[in-house]
């Protein structure tokens, strides 16, 4: 059966050693260095989720070892750092966006005793567009989902999609629950807002059998070198926990 690795990534820069809890959400500059050149001497073809979704559905040919790179929450150091890898090597990537928190900060990790940290503005965003990035649907405020009522996961889905469009001034395609979040009314709150796409926290590889609104990832964290990364890859491939799908 097909099989599309996709990479979660969150921050990427230079972070103090002290930080050690929440290891998923950083991830040192040289280590993405040299995991980004990893993917090319292990025959990886990094793809669009686009790319992604179109040969899960049989609708289009996929390279023999299909990747895709995601970025949660759009921090500054995803311009700053990521992107000038990125695009050194020809990769696209989708970078999820939180509507109301443009231009502000992480605000969701401070009852966490995290320090929360630059969130791209409006013009930066439009940046990453225009290098050739894809920027996707964070929700509204970053909730998690499948504790909201019904009208707030709607309206978490309807207007950040909405928002951003505005920002953009492009289709908004792709979603990602916040936390990984999700239960079977956020997936159809997802398909009814008309995202073709939804990222989960399942680890997992993606295969044509998932529903594209519940797709798998695989998180890489601070500690994870070049061989981490790539166990990660080779191994790892069936749902840590069930997915939820659409009938």
């Amino acid at each position: 059966m097909k099989q599309v690795q996709i990479l979660m990534y969150h921050r990427v820069g230079n972070f103090p050693g002290r930080v050690k809890a929440h290891g998923a959400l950083y991830c040192h500059l040289p280590r993405f260095r040299a995991q980004m050149k990893m993917f090319k001497v292990l025959g990886y073809g990094v793809i669009s989720l686009d790319e992604a979704a179109a040969g899960l559905c049989g609708d289009a040919p996929l390279p023999p070892r299909p990747l895709v790179l995601t970025f949660d929450d759009a921090y500054v150091d995803f311009l700053e750092n990521a992107a000038p890898v990125l695009k050194a090597h020809g990769y696209p990537a989708t970078v999820y966006a939180v509507s109301s928190l443009v231009g502000k900060t992480s605000a969701w990790v401070a009852p966490e005793g995290l320090e929360p940290a630059p969130l791209m503005n409006v013009s930066q965003l439009r940046e990453v567009q225009d290098l050739g990035f894809t920027i996707g649907s964070h929700t509204v405020t970053h909730p998690r989902l499948a504790d909201a009522d019904d009208a707030r996961i709607h309206a978490e889905m309807r207007d950040s999609k909405r928002a951003l469009e505005d920002i953009l001034g492009q289709r908004v395609e792709h979603f990602c629950y916040p936390y990984g979040s999700h239960d079977l009314r956020a997936v159809e709150a997802a398909a009814a807002a008309g995202y073709v796409t939804g990222t989960t926290c399942v680890r997992a590889a993606a295969t044509p059998a998932d529903d594209l609104l519940t797709l798998p990832r695989k998180a890489v964290s601070r500690g994870d070198d070049v061989f981490g990364v790539a166990w990660k890859l080779l191994t790892k491939n069936l749902p840590k926990h069930a997915q939820i799908r659409r009938t």
